[in-house]
């Protein structure tokens, strides 16, 4: 399970249930694209809205595993298809995020800029729950 980061303004989770469809690439940090080349077909995620929202918004697919980014000639740049699969009951912000206890080791809290996180069952149950409160 991954929590995956992007900017609204320039691809949100909008854009992602209009498109049905998404290469979700831009991922350039060291960290960040070996989470994401560890991302298998089947595998949920959840996207989060960075910039002024800084909130998790959205559930996605998995698609197909990382694979080269076709746009660029760097073969450590790589690539995910995502699919969506629903909105979270309403945004979770990270304020609440970083109350959660769950969150308290999380990537995502400790490592701001990491664009592509882990989850750990706990922490998907937690931002879940959350989203329905």
């Amino acid at each position: 399970m991954w929590l995956l980061k992007t900017e609204p303004s320039e691809f949100g989770y909008d854009d992602l249930e209009r498109d049905g469809r998404a290469v979700w690439d831009g991922v350039s940090n060291p960290v960040a694209l070996r989470n994401l080349k560890a991302m298998k077909a089947g595998e949920r995620a959840i996207v989060y809205h960075t910039g002024k929202q800084k909130a998790a918004v959205g559930f996605a697919c998995v698609l197909r595993a990382a694979y080269p980014d076709p746009k660029l000639r760097n073969p450590r740049r790589v690539v995910v298809d995502l699919e969506p699969s629903g909105r979270l009951q309403r945004p979770v912000t990270l304020a609440e995020i970083k109350a959660l206890a769950a969150f308290a080791e999380s990537p995502l809290v400790r490592q701001g800029r990491l664009s592509v996180v882990p989850l750990t069952a706990a922490q998907w149950k937690a931002l879940e729950a959350a989203s329905r409160a």
